[in-house]
């Protein structure tokens, strides 16, 4: 297998580390859109890649090659991929992009049947309160964006921690984390080995809604404790929704406890993120490479194949006039 097809596929792995240890140090918001941007370029990479190796191949193949008319002797001897190769990386392509052709329909007709369910309740204060006994509470964007609550949940809070726990629904909403979540899925599903990293930019979006919350409330224990109490009593919330008891709560409530508001961005802190965007470059700069090698291979082909020696016709050269 090609360095241009392993590096892009792989590099997330490499990427993985740096980004765990920079989570919780980089202003949240700071490591949402770092994370979600290298998650997007991982997965266009490797996607390039594979879709490079797999028609390099294919051309190889006289037939695929007499349709466009290239010469395969000349591709072979400029792009070392072979069709066996270029055969299995045509299968990959086609089962990710099915992969999210897939899970793009099952969020809509997910989304779509919450939303008609929600239609059934009324809104209180901006609210949608559904009479669940059971504590529940998530933001659901679409429709200009809802933020549901269980008489359960709003029952085991103070007034105060009602206001953070709204308040951290709210953020979600108003800073369109769900395009955030959106893209590392679809990233997820392109390239694999990108979910460790999408993991990490769900707890940067849950710490960018509770330091949003309590800037809102003035008060960091107050949403600490809303966002405990929340995880203790919630079991469940609603699929492709954005809770206040999602990401690793305990890493939450420390980082609220703390009093850090701002983090320190120190030498190794900008170290990684330098490392992150570069391993996420070379990745690109992989990719570009074999797209670049297949653009050239098929250039010298068409030039070898009918420029210069003037063996074929179609009112390209003079020979084909002297019959």
């Amino acid at each position: 297998m090609n360095l241009e097809v392993v590096a892009p596929f792989l590099s997330p792995l490499a990427a993985w580390p740096v980004a765990r240890f920079l989570t919780p140090k980089l202003p949240p918001h700071w490591a949402s859109w770092l994370l979600t941007a290298s998650c997007a370029i991982f997965a266009v990479a490797s996607t390039i890649a594979l879709l490079a190796t797999a028609l390099a191949g294919f051309m190889l193949i006289p037939t695929v090659a007499a349709l466009i008319d290239l010469s395969p002797s000349d591709l072979r001897g400029a792009d070392p991929v072979s069709v066996p190769e270029s055969v299995l990386c045509a299968g990959a392509l086609l089962v990710a992009l099915a992969a999210v052709a897939r899970a793009v329909l099952r969020y809509r007709r997910r989304s779509r049947r919450l939303h008609d369910e929600l239609d059934g309740h009324s809104r209180e204060g901006g609210l949608i309160v559904v009479p669940d006994a059971e504590p529940l509470a998530f933001a659901v964007p679409g429709r200009s964006g809802r933020i549901v609550v269980s008489r359960g949940m709003l029952a085991g809070l103070t007034p105060a921690e009602r206001s953070a726990l709204l308040a951290h629904e709210n953020a979600h909403l108003r800073l369109r984390h769900h395009v955030f979540l959106a893209v590392v899925a679809v990233s997820s599903v392109l390239n694999p080995l990108v979910r460790p990293l999408g993991e990490q930019v769900r707890f940067s979006l849950e710490r960018w809604a509770d330091e949003k919350a309590a800037r809102r409330v003035g008060d960091r224990r107050i949403v600490a404790t809303a966002v405990a109490k929340a995880a203790l009593a919630t079991r469940a919330h609603a699929p492709f929704a954005l809770a206040a008891t999602g990401g690793p709560v305990p890493r939450r409530v420390a980082a609220l406890l703390d009093g850090t508001t701002r983090p320190i961005l120190g030498p190794l802190v900008l170290l990684g993120m330098v490392s992150v965007l570069g391993i996420a470059g070379w990745a690109a700069g992989t990719a570009y490479d074999a797209a670049s090698e297949l653009h050239a291979g098929i250039e010298t082909a068409h030039v070898n194949h009918g420029g210069p020696h003037g063996d074929h016709c179609g009112g390209r050269h003079r020979r084909c006039g002297q019959v």
